[in-house]
């Protein structure tokens, strides 16, 4: 059996943002001819995705803004939240079908096809707000993911870790009142989307268990190292979760035009690496990762290559 598994469609470049912006339509094939064509390939275990079942959607979008969505898009090329997330005819299907990758990652660490697995998904998700597109997100691929293994799967605690260069705000508001769902976040500040303070804990049952690690500008592997041994790893050792989601994204690279994070490819493997450690204490090393950004189409590759490396290891 494969430890890893690499879940994949085709269909992900139908989504069509136009030329000129920075999530493009090749992002994840990019990532999946690279990785087929590297040294680990026959060592992974690949999948696709279905079609999914919108009741999962729902569990963390209003039906009103899902029509919004589905309606939007069968107008044809067009914009949402103030013209920075782009839809194009095929984009409701294909931002359902990476939901429902990350679903199928859930299935197949749960059902011990694998120990882990890596969505090569697109669009991202870590954004999209309960009624609300924003940032080239539509539906909060993690969140639903969460949702889904929570009911399918009957687990009491989830650890998100989102180690995107934005702060997953979305994802935040999805579980800032819940203690079964703990957030870590770890991203340049302040920035884009404006959220993330570490004064930011969660409120009502959820206080205390979303803990946003805040990092400056040109932050290197050694703020990223700090934070999660000194703040993310004594955390989760008190939380003791069942299953670990990761907002895997990849533009806190050096290269990426979008943030001013010092990040380099092996980097990301070593923060992989110690979630694995965290995996391994507590889950039966199930760790479920999905692609949110990374736009420096050189570096991204070779960094979710490190990352995939680490996982399969």
């Amino acid at each position: 059996m494969s430890q890893t598994a690499l879940i994949y469609h085709p269909d992900f470049e139908l989504h069509n943002t136009g030329n000129s912006h920075p999530e493009k339509r090749n992002r994840s094939k990019i990532i999946y001819d690279y990785i087929k064509k590297s040294a680990i390939s026959h060592e992974l275990a690949w999948f696709e995705p279905g079609p999914i079942d919108l009741r999962w959607v729902k569990k963390n979008h209003s039906i009103d803004y899902i029509n919004y969505v589905k309606n939007t898009c069968l107008l044809g090329d067009n914009t949402i939240d103030h013209g920075d997330t782009r839809v194009c005819p095929k984009t409701f299907e294909i931002a359902c079908l990476a939901a429902s990758s990350a679903i199928k990652g859930v299935d197949t660490v749960m059902n011990d096809n694998c120990q882990n697995a890596f969505c090569c998904c697109r669009p991202p998700g870590h954004h999209a707000l309960h009624s609300s597109a924003m940032g080239f997100c539509f539906f909060n691929n993690i969140a639903i993911a969460a949702r889904y293994a929570q009911e399918k799967y009957a687990l009491n605690k989830i650890l998100i870790i989102d180690w995107d260069v934005h702060h997953g705000n979305g994802t935040q508001a999805s579980f800032y009142n819940d203690p079964s769902v703990f957030f870590f976040s770890a991203h340049q500040y302040p920035f884009y989307p404006g959220s993330g303070s570490s004064e930011e804990k969660g409120v009502g049952h959820g206080m205390g268990y979303t803990l946003n690690v805040p990092m400056p500008a040109g932050a290197s592997i050694e703020h990223y190292r700090r934070a999660f041994n000194l703040s993310l790893t004594p955390t989760a050792y008190k939380f003791r979760p069942d299953l670990i989601l990761i907002s895997a994204g990849f533009d806190a690279h050096r290269n990426d035009p979008l943030a001013t994070i010092s990040l380099k490819n092996e980097d990301f493997g070593e923060l992989t690496y110690l979630v694995k450690d965290i995996a391994e204490h507590f889950c039966h090393g199930r760790i479920v990762s999905v692609l949110e950004g990374g736009y420096n189409l050189s570096a991204l590759p070779r960094s979710v290559y490190q990352h995939i490396n680490a996982l399969k290891h």
